[in-house]
């Protein structure tokens, strides 16, 4: 089986940055396979609905096929401690690490909180400015990677994009015409 790592996010679009990153984890690792993981219900993210699920997977799935150490899966679970259980490495960015930090994800209980955070796997994380985190959990990236966002991909910058994910947003509108995208969808 190897060495396992996980990476757990929205992916929605898949960027530039999170190939970098994964890359980043698997050398740095020693990762044989990196499992690029999506909650079906993320959480605080709740209220994302479009581009549909099985069409952001698809675009996952088509990025993720020339790379042989890259696999993608859908979860039922959103805490992240559920989702890396079984893994090696567990990979987010500083502000993943922050924000899992934060009572109010584990019921405003910090025992919950201490107990969830204690049994995450090996950390490593993509520094993200102006976040700080422990330098021992720091990956090796360019300074690029960290000002690069699936927001940013969406809203203003779609060069950002993984190549896979700019070519279904072209032919579909999915991340930058809503309006595009719901007439593909009916179409």
């Amino acid at each position: 089986m190897g060495r396992r790592g996980v990476f757990p996010g929205s992916f929605n679009p898949p960027t530039t940055a999170h190939l970098a990153i994964s890359e980043a984890v698997v050398k740095q690792h020693s990762l044989d396979v990196l499992v690029w993981t999506v909650s079906r219900v993320a959480l605080a993210k709740e209220e994302v609905q479009l581009p549909r699920l099985a069409d952001r997977i698809a675009v996952l799935e088509a990025v993720a096929a020339p790379i042989d150490w890259l696999e993608i899966a859908v979860t039922e679970v959103q805490l992240l401690s559920e989702i890396a259980a079984g893994f090696d490495v567990i990979v987010m960015g500083a502000d993943k690490w922050h924000q899992i930090h934060d009572p109010v994800f584990y019921g405003n209980d910090p025992a919950r909180r201490d107990a969830s955070i204690a049994a995450l796997p090996a950390v490593a994380i993509a520094a993200r400015p102006p976040h700080d985190c422990p330098p021992e959990m720091v990956l090796d990236v360019p300074d690029w990677v960290g000002t690069v966002s699936s927001t940013r991909a969406r809203t203003t910058d779609p060069t950002l994009m993984a190549p896979a994910a700019a070519s279904f947003d072209a032919h579909t509108g999915a991340w930058t015409d809503p309006v595009r995208y719901e007439a593909w969808l009916s179409g």
